[in-house]
């Protein structure tokens, strides 16, 4: 049985500079391994600080003549994207899946998601709060939303489709020319999408792609011309990124790692919570900003522990569950495991005797794992794993369980599994991290509701979706006039 359509010649990428599919200066490529087979699939340029001040100038062209087309204009080619997106929605989500590892349902997901905050994007012709007032006698104030000019997103491997998506249509949509710099593992989806924003008609240069590693990136952070920079990866990137643009005076949201708490209590109902964390911390193999990494057991819950083991125990590879991203990645797995075994943890179910699927043997995988019985300190309890494994801390009370996530330096998410209302609020009151959840694994928020975490998972002010997202994008021009003078003036006019 095939899990993907993997092509019989390389997929050749390019980068997109004003309107134009492009190699590198340089002529140097950067390979893209598939997770599935472990070769090598595809190729995009390897983009040089050249090609970067390349892709800028053509922007800021392009930004000028777009800051001027009316938002309800704008509005009509993302439509037409949307509607494209759609159309090719099984090529796109197949081309996820052959780069990131994903399975095919989850890949599809992953542009549904992404395609939520499109059609918010869409929305904002008709919800902007701009407006005028009158504020004393004669003096009237008017609010105008404008764009930045060019801007910048630097996005990850996990989710080649949705988390740009979580840019660059609200980026273009309020009048920006925006900078796409893909992870390099995963480019060739992002390529793919920027020929269909080129076939709605989205003017040249309005959105540009740059292929590349570490010297594309620190080109566009650097670039003076570039006023906003957003970011999604690890934590110690996203404060290096989010540090390096804020030095040099631009806008900077920086969207960093993840050590996920679930607490689950004794009174938590089984059919919710045995599936709840086992999908929270296998879905998309664990490679996840989102997923469950540390389950904070609080009293007597062995039986949905058992649960929880008997289903994990039971995701077949491949179908239930994709690849790892690189040989790396699951060599970084196969050690933490045997770190925490070592420690004295007990494995209730190891991901490294997980069989790979058949006629896939050669690619990247590693099976869902349970680690029991761990110490707070433990690297399995305490750093981010980024992968398919679940440590379970025990714990007497939820004073302690709440401790654990105020502790923690990381400020993503928090889910709490309980019948209990009074449970559930005093979780969602005292909890520290900017996504909670309530018998839901993976609390992502729905649009117009902003994704963004707190402490180490974020650096800067604000979202990356939703309102918070048009205000990142965006600054307000505000306006003050008076055409004539009143007789019965004040200081205030």
């Amino acid at each position: 049985m095939n899990l993907i359509d993997v092509p019989q010649q390389l997929v050749t990428g390019h980068n997109f500079v004003g309107g134009e599919k492009t190699a590198s200066v340089t002529g140097r490529t950067l390979a893209v391994e598939s997770p599935y087979t472990g070769t090598t699939v595809g190729e995009v340029p390897r983009s040089s600080k050249e090609d970067v001040e390349a892709a800028v100038q053509a922007a800021s062209r392009a930004a000028e003549s777009w800051a001027l087309v009316p938002l309800k204009e704008r509005t009509q080619i993302l439509f037409r994207f949307r509607d494209l997106v759609y159309k090719h929605i099984d090529t796109i989500s197949n081309l996820v899946s052959l780069e990131a590892g994903k399975t095919f349902d989850e890949a599809k997901a992953g542009v549904a998601k992404g395609l939520e905050v499109v059609e918010f994007a869409l929305s904002l012709q008709n919800l902007d709060d701009g407006g005028a007032l009158e504020v004393s006698r004669g003096v009237s104030c008017e609010v105008r939303r404008e764009p930045l000019g060019v801007v910048a997103g630097i996005t990850p491997f996990n989710f080649p489709a949705m988390v740009p998506m979580w840019m660059y249509p609200c980026a273009i949509t309020l009048g920006n020319a925006f900078i796409l710099k893909p992870s390099e593992k995963v480019p060739l989806t992002a390529c793919f999408c920027a020929d269909l924003l080129l076939e709605a008609g989205l003017p040249n240069g309005v959105f540009s792609v740059i292929n590349g590693d570490r010297e594309a990136v620190e080109g566009l952070i650097d670039h003076p011309d570039v006023k906003a920079v957003a970011f999604v990866g690890s934590s110690p990137v996203a404060r290096a990124v989010y540090a390096r643009a804020a030095a040099s005076g631009k806008r900077s949201l920086s969207l960093g790692g993840a050590k996920n708490h679930l607490l689950v209590v004794p009174d938590a109902d089984p059919e919710i919570t045995i599936p709840g964390v086992v999908d929270s911390f296998t879905g998309c193999a664990g490679q996840r900003c989102m997923a469950a990494s540390l389950m904070v057991a609080v009293g007597d819950v062995d039986h949905l522990i058992d649960g929880i083991v008997e289903r994990a125990s039971q995701i077949q590879l491949g179908t239930g569950m994709g690849a790892i991203i690189d040989r790396a990645s699951t060599e970084r797995l196969t050690n933490a495991v045997q770190k925490a075994k070592e420690d004295g943890v007990k494995v209730r179910v190891d991901g490294r005797e997980a069989s790979a699927p058949a006629g896939y043997e050669n690619g990247f995988w590693f099976g869902p794992s349970v680690l029991d019985g761990a110490d707070p300190s433990m690297e399995c309890a305490s750093k981010e794993l980024f992968g398919p494994i679940i440590t379970i801390v025990r714990v007497d009370t939820l004073e302690e369980a709440l401790a654990l996530e105020k502790n923690s330096p990381y400020g993503n998410a928090t889910s709490v599994f309980t019948t209990s209302g009074t449970v559930a609020c005093r979780v969602a009151e005292e909890a520290t991290n900017g996504m909670i959840g309530v018998n839901i694994g993976v609390p992502v928020p729905r649009e117009p509701f902003s994704f963004g975490g707190t402490k180490d998972s974020r650096f800067g002010c604000g979202d990356i979706t939703g309102k918070a997202g048009v205000e990142f994008w965006s600054h307000l021009k505000k306006i003050t006039s008076k055409w004539a003078l009143q007789s019965d003036a004040n200081w205030m006019s």
